[in-house]
């Protein structure tokens, strides 16, 4: 399985925090109240009710009306009820907005897995002697069923979990003759070669937790008035981990919309709209990587995708079709279609594969001698290109159309939010200035065929293949900030 060197990755800022989650959450939440939040805790929301509104009935998608207020209770007993300006729905994966009034929900056929996973002390280290060595190691099953994680905790134990396809799992179990979820752990364990060695003097100190792991998505993620985060909007097999990212990622497009139509940056039609595209391409690339890490392993020549929504997919293939077709002036006008899905699938699973980093800084190095770096498609330029196409080795060409499929992933954007400004939708962009958050005029611009072997582009470095604000943009925003539906 691939392993993530998550500075190589994102630079000296790109380091990750391994966090126990209880602890985690007390943090942030007693955070959110130090910074001048009222927190309740122990409080559920029961309903929420809804008012007409002139802006709700002009939005373009589903909206119930303006949301305006919500009944809670406590565990005590006591009740109220609680009125507000805006609704930022983050209640995991019971999604209230979306499962009781949006209705819109829709799980993804083809990812509905089950997990079960326990707690083990005297594990293995993986990866001794090597860079990877203490790293989390993840691993497919033999017959091509499932996978599992296996990830050091801060006290020594480790948690071991196997997800499988829930089909598979409960045809496997009942044919096998597995009387209890344990028996049946267990015995999938054999079928994890790697695993099993690093559990060799482990000792299982738990009982065996369950959970259903369906991926879901939603049609839209906002109305006005009401933005949908995290969990209550959409989850994908959490192969990646992405559930934190795009928490973290949802909650920000959320603060950054509501600031935008507070600020009069844009109306809240428009808002509304750039958050539920914002967290749809978030989505979208996340479940393309959890699409290609499951055809791989499962072995399968055709992606695990079911009812795909031609939408949802449009944005991600602008920018993907110039580098898979190798060219920046591929038609970016015409929807994907299931050939071009399943491409691309094939694309972001090649991009998975291991580069030892020798092997990358070297190509990289050889890149920037050869003199190729900006945006420029001049006569000179074209002839650089033309000279590298003819000295890289069939080796250091697959490396390099891994890199490109990396930076295609954007596996940066988890690392660090700095990137969440560069993205345009809609023509606007995010503003992440303290005390002026917001939305801001944004210029598109176009990536040159140079830039598909920039050694900056491929480290990750700026400019890339979205957009960017200039000084004539900036100019212009000094005399209108203010952008209409």
């Amino acid at each position: 399985m691939t392993h993530t060197d998550f500075v190589a990755s994102g630079g000296p800022e790109g380091y990750a925090w391994n966090v126990i989650r209880s602890e985690s959450d007390e943090l942030l939440f007693n955070h959110a109240s130090s910074c001048g939040a009222k927190t309740f805790d122990s409080t559920k929301v029961n309903d929420i009710q809804f008012e007409p509104s002139n802006v709700t009935s002009n939005f373009d998608g589903q909206s119930p009306g303006r949301p305006v207020s919500a009944t809670w209770t406590r565990k005590n007993g006591s009740s109220g009820i609680i009125r507000f300006e805006y609704l930022v729905d983050a209640s995991g994966r019971h999604g209230i907005l979306s499962t009781r009034y949006l209705k819109n929900r829709k799980f993804n056929q083809g990812l509905k897995n089950i997990a079960n996973w326990g707690y083990w002390k005297g594990g293995g280290v993986y990866g001794t002697g090597t860079y990877k060595e203490g790293s989390p190691y993840f691993e497919a099953l033999t017959d091509a069923s499932g996978w599992c994680w296996f990830i050091p905790l801060h006290d020594g134990t480790h948690s071991v979990g196997i997800v499988q396809n829930q089909e598979i799992a409960i045809a496997k179990k009942r044919e096998a003759g597995c009387e209890s979820t344990k028996e049946f752990y267990l015995q999938s364990l054999n079928l994890l070669p790697g695993t099993k060695e690093l559990l060799s003097k482990g000792e299982l100190i738990s009982d065996i937790r369950s959970a259903s792991d369906w991926s879901y998505s939603a049609s839209s993620y906002a109305f006005p008035y009401a933005r949908i985060v995290g969990d209550a909007g959409s989850f994908i097999d959490p192969f990646f981990s992405s559930g934190v990212h795009l928490a973290l990622n949802g909650g920000l497009s959320a603060a950054v919309t509501i600031s935008a139509s507070i600020r009069g940056d844009c109306d809240e039609v428009t808002a509304a709209s750039w958050h539920s595209k914002k967290i749809t391409d978030s989505y979208t690339r996340f479940l393309l990587v959890v699409l290609s890490a499951t055809k791989q392993i499962r072995h399968q020549n055709q992606p695990v995708i079911h009812d795909f929504d031609e939408d949802s997919f449009e944005r991600a293939f602008e920018l993907f079709r110039p580098v898979i077709q190798g060219t920046v002036d591929a038609d970016v006008t015409v929807k994907p279609t299931q050939e071009e899905i399943s491409k691309t699938v094939e694309f972001c699973f090649r991009s998975l594969a291991d580069i030892p980093p020798e092997h990358k800084d070297a190509l990289i190095e050889k890149l920037k001698s050869l003199g190729v770096e900006g945006d420029a498609d001049d006569e000179s330029t074209l002839r650089a290109i033309e000279e590298i196409e003819k000295n890289l080795t069939p080796e250091e060409s697959q490396i390099l159309n891994i890199l490109r499929g990396r930076r295609m992933l954007r596996n940066e954007d988890s690392i660090s939010l700095v990137n969440f400004t560069l993205d345009s939708i809609d023509g606007l962009a995010p503003r992440l200035e303290q005390g002026n958050l917001g939305l801001v005029k944004a210029a598109p611009i176009k990536a040159s065929k140079a830039q598909l072997y920039s050694a900056s582009f491929l480290r990750g470095g700026r400019p890339d293949i979205r957009t960017q604000r200039g000084d004539k943009v900036s100019r212009e925003l000094g005399n209108d900030s203010t952008v209409s539906n």
